[in-house]
């Protein structure tokens, strides 16, 4: 018998550390921002502009859900979190497109959070995984963020 435990936590990995501190760098730049006008412009300038760094193919299936979500749920609001593009209503991020070079994994996620209210029955997805935008995918997420 060893004396050392193992719990198999190694702590957060540098993609997650990476990603708070763009979390709180995007809390301290809003926080410097002055008018709602000008908070609302450069928000969407800074998701515009995550959205232009990805590698083309998350590139490319972030650009159709943004289009996707301005167009079918223009009440939520762009802004950046956590160095993702996401979505808010009333400050609450509803939906977020995780690009799969973020965290290096298979494929890109549109993640919702509870404030979405997708509830249905005792148990719902709140993640979707994303390798393409086809025909059916954009009409999948048009409904769904109508439904947020």
């Amino acid at each position: 018998m060893s004396d050392e435990k193992n719990s198999g936590y190694e702590g957060f990995t540098a993609e997650e550390r990476a990603a708070m501190k763009e979390h709180a760098q995007e809390e301290k730049k809003a926080a410097r921002r002055t008018s709602r006008a000008d908070k609302e412009a450069l928000a969407l300038q800074d998701v515009l502009d995550k959205i232009a760094d990805m590698p083309d193919s998350d590139r490319v299936i972030a650009e159709r859900v943004h289009a996707i979500v301005t167009e079918n749920a223009p009440d939520l609001a762009p802004k950046t979190w956590y160095g993702m593009p996401a979505y808010a209503r009333d400050g609450k991020v509803v939906c977020f497109f995780q690009s799969a070079d973020k965290f290096k994994a298979r494929y890109a996620t549109l993640g919702f959070n509870d404030s979405a209210n997708l509830d249905d029955g005792p148990m719902w997805p709140t993640g979707f995984a994303l390798t393409e935008v086809t025909p059916e995918v954009e009409e999948r997420i048009a409904a769904l963020v109508r439904q947020a």
